[in-house]
């Protein structure tokens, strides 16, 4: 199914924001490899190999949330995960309503929202989901407690909205694949995960392994890279690091990655002026998903 504005015409994205682009990202894709010049959905989702390409908000946190999603249209992507910074958690549906004029303004969609908190208290955790109802959002980032997951279990079937657990490294509540795995598995399969690639590379575990063992529960996807895999590292340019970009897209395909999941660049660099940072790791996603597409 298309979204309303699957087939809007080129229009606010000008001729010299497009030949900008191009120059970023000619040497990263390389001759014949296409660009990123896509201004309809569908040709975004063909640049990224059939996948619907997002960013992460937090990845342009310096910036209030209209410069966010103003860059975001330029860069070109049409799908966000918004951080709480740029979209708070409210109950005014009026406010709901002025973020989704935003949105649709800059031809954007939102594909997740968190990451989000989730414990004991019954009242709070529903009135998240219910937010994520009034605000169309099919996939919650999230960090809950384990006391949480009997209240999940029932909201998720309730809302038909995904919990996607989001791991954040060394000494966090959600370290290694495999243990927050075995804490969803007797719950209901809307409970899966985000999986923040740089944090398991900090962690020491491999992401292209860690997609494969998450598979059918994994609802979210973090793509990111860190120069070392120890607690303390600094982020870098997508396979500069620890991360096998193709290997990480031909792994998705293999897990058949929701379509309606959430594919998220996030690039914590750089916070002031992260753009051509940002372009450079979009032209590597899109050449490395554009390999593995070629190869069926």
């Amino acid at each position: 199914m298309q979204d309303h504005s699957s087939m809007k015409k080129i229009t606010r994205r000008g001729f010299i924001q497009r030949a900008a682009l191009a120059a970023a990202t000619t040497g990263a894709l390389g001759a014949g490899s296409g660009s990123l010049l896509a201004d309809t959905r569908e040709e975004s989702i063909k640049n990224y190999g059939g996948f619907r390409m997002g960013i992460q908000s937090y990845s342009l946190r310096a910036f209030g949330v209209e410069g966010a999603l103003k860059m975001i249209e330029d860069l070109p992507l049409h799908w966000v995960e918004f951080f709480r910074g740029h979209y708070p958690v409210t109950p005014d549906k009026a406010k709901i309503q002025e973020m989704s004029d935003l949105l649709k303004k800059h031809d954007l969609s939102i594909s997740a929202h968190g990451v989000q908190s989730f414990g004991k208290n019954e009242k709070a955790n529903r009135n998240m989901f219910l937010f994520a109802k009034w605000a169309g959002i099919k996939n919650i980032s999230a960090n809950p407690t384990v006391e949480s997951f009997s209240q999940l279990h029932d909201l998720v079937q309730e809302f038909d909205i995904r919990i996607a657990i989001h791991n954040h490294g060394p000494d966090a509540l959600y370290d290694k694949a495999q243990q927050t795995l075995d804490a969803v598995q007797k719950w209901d399969k809307r409970i899966g995960f985000c999986a923040d690639l740089g944090h398991y590379i900090r962690s020491g575990e491999d992401p292209v392994e860690v997609v494969n063992l998450l598979g059918e529960r994994l609802y979210g996807v973090h793509l990111k890279d860190f120069a070392e895999q120890k607690k303390k590292t600094h982020g870098v340019i997508l396979g500069k690091g620890h991360l096998d970009v193709e290997g990480v897209f031909r792994a998705m395909k293999k897990v058949k990655f929701p379509v309606d999941g959430a594919l998220s660049l996030e690039y914590e660099e750089s916070k002031d002026d992260p753009i051509a940072e940002i372009k450079e790791c979009l032209a590597v996603a899109s050449a490395a998903a554009r390999r593995v597409a070629s190869k069926g």
